[in-house]
């Protein structure tokens, strides 16, 4: 099981869940991505059940396609201990789009997960390491091995972001560490999020916070600490094939949700 140590982290946190996730199509075209069945439950669930061993209570989750299934399913979020609120947007915001819609909401150091993904990512040390440096925001990264699909981030000795690169060319690869869509923020940083209507983290907020010198830091997420992509229906398949072994990883046995 997790360490956990919620009277000092963060308990808020957006669940980024608003993607049309077009490389899983047909999958995608009746089931929206964040709901895809993994093991017997949604993937989303395992993202909220993982939240809420470190504290996280206080959750909002931004919906674009296929939105009813998603509130249908979680309702206010009661039966997983936590509180959800939902930011249904007409058009895609982007992933910052989205964050800033909510900013309101965030008033005190809050998480974002990108809610395609399924992670081990352990919160507590993601969010002691960004205590410690002190800066506007932490980006969780992950070494990976084929990095052209994701934003790659390039560090100095000091663990602070210098280069970011959303899905370089191979030619272009300087590192294997990625963006593995788990942050943690200061409320300061939504503010810098522009207010035009589509914004992404990637291609948008971190260049800019590298050009304005902002304190943006990245932590090196360990081997115990998992990242698994489901871009493609073959990577459904493959995740699939191994829950038997892997679903002992999010530890689920006893914690509340629906059976």
């Amino acid at each position: 099981m997790p360490s956990r140590n919620p009277n000092d982290l963060p308990t808020r946190a957006m669940i980024l869940a608003a993607g049309l996730g077009t490389r899983l199509r047909p999958l995608t075209d009746t089931t929206p991505k964040c709901m895809m069945p993994i093991g017997g439950r949604p993937l989303l669930e395992y993202t909220l059940r993982w939240m809420r061993q470190f504290g996280v209570t206080e959750i909002v989750i931004n919906l674009h396609h296929l939105p009813r299934m998603v509130t249908n399913y979680f309702g206010d979020g009661t039966a997983w201990g936590v509180r959800i609120r939902y930011s249904v947007e007409e058009q895609p915001l982007g992933t910052a789009g989205g964050v800033r819609r909510m900013r309101r909401f965030f008033d005190a150091p809050f998480f974002v997960w990108y809610g395609d993904n399924l992670s081990t990512c352990l919160l507590d040390r993601l969010w002691a390491c960004h205590r410690t440096k002190g800066g506007i925001g932490t980006i969780a990264l992950f070494h990976r091995r084929d990095a052209v699909h994701s934003g790659i981030v390039g560090l100095d000795r000091d663990h602070r972001v210098k280069r970011f690169l959303e899905k370089p060319k191979p030619r272009e690869v300087f590192t294997h560490w990625v963006n593995a869509g788990i942050l943690v923020l200061e409320p300061e940083i939504v503010e810098m999020i522009p207010s035009r209507r589509s914004v992404d983290f990637g291609r948008d907020v971190f260049p800019e916070l590298i050009a304005r010198n902002a304190r943006l830091y990245g932590y090196r997420m360990s081997k115990r600490e998992k990242l698994y992509w489901i871009d493609r229906p073959e990577d459904l398949r493959r995740l699939e094939t191994r829950w038997a072994r892997l679903g002992d990883e999010f530890s689920l046995a006893g914690n509340p949700g629906k059976p």
